[in-house]
């Protein structure tokens, strides 16, 4: 089973409630009608002006029934929903009357949904920018307990069934945290073991990527921090697969890992790697992409506590969908 199919399977099972903060854009109303007539959710809402969504799904012929419309500005929660909004410490010195603006945002109304279980993930993006989801994330939801640091993976399924799990590959972090410290490379890596669980099905075996294996560059500020992730990460998980500083030669093949780091506990194992810097992730990526053929998803939030999914501008109701699956296969 391919990641795709793995994750439509994963959200049909579950049965989890879905929010859409962006219900009057016309692909996102596409893609609640096939969650629904697909069953990849118990529950599907959209937030915005009903009047505007209903107009957006005649003119496009989507059926309407059996998905929920919320507009937060009309919605009797609204007291209750700012009410819990000044509950949170970067909003607790609000006025009543702002707090009942700002969570009438449909981003912020849904991840608020999602914080006090009335859904169970929400998704967005496709007209908010990345940082408006991510921001809603942090400070509504807030992050998993023991990570600080929210982030993301992207998975990469390579035509090289050989490689990973099947050719599939957790890359991480690719596109929120520019130059993450020890501390927060750790949190990234704990983050991506738990999306290799989450997405790919399997225990995760976590490289560490640098341009150094084991010590072969020395006095290196940048190859410091990534040793000094690995001492954090054993610390906190003492029973992850992990190994680094490596050259990414070093983690994925399994002669050049004997040769440069023998005994390494990932050899031949490796389906997650965490890039020392966003500028190494993107790149690596992106050259995958290019000239590996790989295909990939993403990116993915992860480090949350609960789910929200971001949909990049421009996304058609397919890749929606994909992504809305992937959200609800993480949600408990």
């Amino acid at each position: 089973m391919d990641f795709l199919d793995a994750m439509l399977s994963k959200a049909k099972k579950l049965q989890k409630r879905l929010v859409l903060s962006e219900g009057i854009e016309g692909e996102t109303i596409k893609a609640a009608r096939v969650i629904l007539n697909e069953r990849l959710a118990y529950s599907v809402t959209l937030l915005g002006k009903e009047t505007e969504i209903r107009k957006i799904a005649a003119t496009e012929g989507i059926d309407l029934s059996d998905i929920n419309i919320i507009n937060p500005e009309l919605s009797p929660e609204l007291n209750r929903y700012a009410k819990e909004y000044l509950k949170l410490p970067k909003f607790k010195n609000l006025k009543l009357e702002q707090a009942e603006i700002d969570i009438a945002l449909p981003l912020r109304w849904g991840a608020m949904m999602v914080r006090l279980g009335e859904a169970d993930a929400v998704v967005g993006g496709a007209v908010d920018n990345a940082l408006d989801v991510l921001q809603a994330g942090l400070t509504i939801i807030g992050t998993a307990p023991n990570i600080k640091t929210a982030s993301s993976c992207t998975v990469l399924l390579s035509p090289d069934a050989s490689w990973g799990v099947k050719g599939a590959f957790i890359f991480s972090d690719c596109s929120i945290v520019s130059n993450p410290s020890s501390e927060e490379l750790s949190d990234i890596a704990l983050s991506a073991a738990d999306s290799c669980r989450d997405f790919l099905g399997v225990e995760p075996a976590v490289a560490l990527l640098s341009y150094s294996t084991k010590g072969s560059k020395k006095g290196s500020s940048e190859v410091e921090k990534v040793r000094a992730a690995l001492k954090i990460i054993k610390q906190r998980d003492p029973s992850l697969i992990i190994d680094g500083e490596m050259q990414v030669d070093a983690a994925l093949i399994p002669s050049v890992t004997d040769y440069l780091a023998l005994g390494s506990p990932i050899k031949g194992k490796v389906n997650t790697l965490v890039f020392p810097d966003m500028n190494a992730g993107n790149i690596a990526y992106q050259i995958a992409r290019s000239f590996g053929k790989a295909e990939t998803f993403g990116p993915f939030l992860q480090g949350l506590a609960k789910p929200i999914g971001y949909i990049p501008h421009g996304a058609l109701a397919n890749k929606v969908v994909i992504i809305c699956a992937a959200t609800l296969a993480r949600a408990k």
